[in-house]
């Protein structure tokens, strides 16, 4: 792509899209766009070779993965969308693989295309299933823009000049054992859902003893129980999922982002038999044109095997990680306050907006993509891929050493 196109793409993005899209893009890629990828590495169109570890989780598998780009292709020359009135077999195998991948305790699935699909139709059955209204969600807790997904989103920021949503639902305090037990005093509750580790909120592991007592407390009063691993699942953070890992009694485990195997849009709601049971009763109660498309769901087989392959090289990962961003933090101790995370979703915290800001441009200036937190805009989120070797980590490691040593010396 020459610059002239560049221009180009900057000028349509100002003209439909956004001005302020247009700004940050040409801000990230000092006037390239994005032009192919491979792996963990992003070609820009000026040339330069940038690493990613960001993309907002999607990529875990890398960009463009061989095996996955295979079964796509293979769907694409056979049959790539579906006709809605005959039964589809792709959708049908990635609905099995994937219940067994989680361990066969949760045999439902529902697909969506992103993540709030999956939110949305878990708390619909959740409502419908148990009759009741009121939802628990979790304070910093990120479950998607959608109006419904939004009421259980706990930062405001997203719902400026929106006079509220249709969900009623209240926000646990997750430091607090007993927020729970409380709001089921205080009347029916029909689903408890909850992030194990909240991702836009700077990578925050939920205290699984706080989690283990909510679950309890739900399950005795009737309530579903849904864990959100959309961002932190499918062994990002070393589990296929977190909740069951715990032991947690969950109804409902939602995944996205890299389902799809970084190359087609795909999430699922997993759950069991109660929480589906409107579905069951009426299969056309909550039901998307694209739902379980076939060449979305063609990409699901890869990627589930490609993530357990690909499991131990995770745990080595992220120690390193643990390592290497100890030492950043004793390296920096006027700019980094806290590191946080788990496995492959780690957060580095500063001390001001404006230097997390700042250290975003930096890297990306130095060739490393990260996912900025927009609930707490002090964070810089690390995302790096399974497929990522040592070495680009050990890349990535130094690229943040440098710009944080630049953000700090101006």
């Amino acid at each position: 792509m020459t610059t002239a196109t560049a221009t180009e793409v900057f000028d349509q993005l100002r003209r439909h899209l956004s001005a302020k899209l247009a700004l940050t893009g040409s801000f990230a890629g000092r006037g390239a766009v994005e032009a192919a990828a491979e792996g963990a590495r992003v070609t820009l169109s000026d040339g330069r070779r940038v690493l990613d570890f960001g993309s907002y989780a999607v990529t875990l598998l890398g960009h463009r993965h061989p095996e996955v780009l295979a079964a796509v292709r293979r769907q694409l020359d056979t049959m790539p969308t579906a006709t809605r009135s005959l039964a589809n077999p792709v959708a049908a195998r990635a609905a099995g693989l994937l219940a067994a991948h989680l361990g066969g305790a949760l045999p439902k699935v529902h697909f969506g295309l992103n993540g709030s699909d999956a939110v949305e139709v878990a708390v619909k059955l959740a409502r419908l299933a148990t009759g009741r209204a009121r939802v628990l969600a979790v304070r910093g807790g990120f479950h998607g823009k959608s109006l419904g997904a939004l009421a259980l989103t706990h930062s405001p920021l997203y719902r400026v000049g929106l006079r509220g949503c249709a969900v009623e639902v209240a926000h646990l305090d997750p430091a607090d054992p007993r927020a729970l037990a409380r709001e089921l005093a205080a009347g029916p509750v029909a689903a408890l859902v909850f992030e194990p580790v909240q991702g836009e909120n700077g990578a925050v592991p939920l205290p699984p003893d706080v989690l283990r007592a909510w679950c309890a407390a739900a399950v005795e009063h009737g309530a579903m129980v849904i864990a959100d691993e959309i961002q932190c699942g499918l062994r990002r953070c070393g589990e296929p999922s977190l909740a069951l890992a715990l032991g947690l009694p969950v109804d409902g485990v939602l995944l996205g982002k890299p389902l799809g195997g970084g190359v087609v849009p795909l999430s699922a709601l997993v759950c069991s038999e109660r929480l589906y049971a409107p579905l069951d009763a009426d299969p056309f109660l909550h039901s998307a044109t694209f739902g379980g498309h076939p060449l979305s769901c063609a990409a699901l087989p890869p990627a589930l095997e490609l993530t357990d392959r690909l499991a131990g090289h995770g745990r080595a990962l992220s120690a390193l990680l643990d390592t290497g961003l100890a030492e950043l933090r004793a390296r920096h101790p006027e700019a980094v306050r806290e590191v946080r995370g788990l496995g492959l979703l780690r957060g580095v915290d500063l001390d001001t907006p404006a230097r997390a800001g700042a250290t975003v441009l930096d890297l990306a200036a130095r060739g490393l993509l990260v996912s900025p937190c927009l609930g707490r805009p002090t964070t810089i989120r690390l995302l790096p891929p399974l497929v990522a070797t040592e070495a680009e980590l050990a890349e990535g490691l130094g690229l943040l050493d440098a710009a944080l040593l630049a953000v700090t010396t101006r």
